[in-house]
């Protein structure tokens, strides 16, 4: 037989328990117009090729002539984004990642656990990477700057990333899924 104290504090605790979980769950609702979309582009891009605006704060997967899948993003911060012509050399699913030394200079303190050690954050929902990397290469060597998910969506349409450009990670699940190594990426 269940006590009335039992019973009180059983009661009071399922009654907190939706609020507790509302409290903790971050609801994030992505403007539509940085969905996934197919829109009309430049026939002067060539079919297979990957375009970034990054003031518009747009991808666009060039499909067919003057046709492109249009992915929102966030970018680079003024003076750490990449700019140029890269190519796609090396894909990974759900990636590690270490922050670059530069990164740590610039901010010790968010990156205090990787300081003065070889910590490489392994891959997974946590990871900053998200659950897909491109990495951009320029003549054969790494630039450092990836396509990749991310664990902060609220950042698509934005410029606050370390110069990365980051989609939502269903986002970059499909072109992951689209893009071959050797694709070409011209960040204007």
């Amino acid at each position: 037989m269940i006590s009335r104290r039992s019973f009180v504090a059983s009661t009071l605790a399922a009654t907190a328990l939706p609020q507790t979980v509302f409290a903790q769950a971050k609801t994030f609702t992505l403007n539509p117009r940085f969905a996934p979309q197919e829109v009309a582009f430049d026939a002067k891009y060539g079919a297979g090729q990957l375009l970034v605006l990054p003031r518009a704060h747009f991808l666009y997967f060039i499909t067919d002539s003057g046709r492109a899948r249009r992915y929102g993003v966030g970018v680079g911060k003024a003076g750490l984004d990449f700019t140029g012509t890269a190519t796609i050399s090396v894909k990974k699913e759900w990636p590690t990642w270490r922050p670059t030394n530069e990164m740590i200079e610039r901010d010790p303190r968010a990156y205090a656990k990787f300081i003065d050690n070889d910590y490489v954050q392994p891959g997974g929902a946590g990871n900053p990477l998200g659950a897909r990397a491109l990495y951009l290469f320029q003549n054969g060597r790494d630039t450092y700057y990836r396509i990749h998910g991310t664990t902060e969506p609220q950042s698509i349409g934005r410029s606050v990333s370390n110069g990365c450009i980051r989609m939502i990670n269903d986002h970059v699940i499909d072109l992951y899924s689209r893009v071959p190594v050797g694709t070409v990426v011209t960040v204007l």
